[in-house]
């Protein structure tokens, strides 16, 4: 499989600096994150991610792609009706922010093709104009498609679970709470020490709870 540029270099400086993720690492294998090239698609996964399991939202996806015949497009999913997304498994929320990306992309108002050159509080400031988009599905969009490798999403259950269960048990690490699910606060404490390729943590993180490999 082909990784990022900045994997093996990132895989190496966290082996280093953290014991924990050193462990993670050799857990998980030989996978790697895969990026989508398309920007809508990315776009797309990470509505339908939100809020619901990696195993669910694939159910979603597949039901989703069978409806679109093939390929989701901006086209085609603007110009389907909302119950047909629902049958999908889009709840009513989802079906509206979906549509509402796909009618953006058709007419050009979402236009990402000048976003590499941006940095990535840029890029997030731009997406979450959008309605259905917040900061963490901005952060999906930046690992996963344009493949920054520092991005820290806090707002994830999945990072902070994973963080919660790993650090508890590290005597170097260990937080004083040392509940299952990390705080925020905790988390941004150890993504200092993880800098700067918090984005590759995170993937490993995710894969130490969940054997589907994450992606959007």
């Amino acid at each position: 499989m082909n990784a990022p540029t900045h994997w093996q270099e990132a895989q190496e400086a966290l082996s280093a600096c953290c014991p924990v993720m050193r462990r993670l690492i050799e857990q998980a294998g030989p996978v790697v994150l895969q990026a989508r090239g398309d920007p809508y698609q990315t776009l797309a996964r990470s509505i339908v991610g939100q809020q619901i399991s990696v195993k669910a939202a694939a159910s979603v996806w597949a039901r989703f792609e069978q409806a679109c015949r093939g390929k989701v497009e901006p086209l085609k999913v603007s110009r389907m009706r909302k119950s047909s997304l629902r049958k999908c498994g889009f709840s009513e929320r989802k079906s509206e922010y979906i549509k509402d990306l796909s009618l953006r992309f058709v007419d050009g108002s979402l236009e990402p093709s000048g976003w590499t050159a941006l940095d990535d509080e840029a890029v997030i400031a731009k997406l979450i104009q959008v309605r259905g988009i917040g900061r963490w599905t901005a952060e999906m969009f930046l690992i996963f498609n344009l493949l920054r490798p520092d991005v820290w999403p806090l707002d994830d259950l999945g990072l902070l679970r994973a963080v919660g269960i790993h650090w508890s048990d590290d005597p170097e690490l260990a937080f004083k709470d040392r509940s299952v699910k990390a705080s925020r606060a905790q988390a941004a404490e150890l993504g200092e020490v993880l800098r700067p390729w918090r984005s590759v943590a995170t993937w490993y993180l995710w894969r130490s709870l969940d054997p589907l490999p994450v992606s959007y």
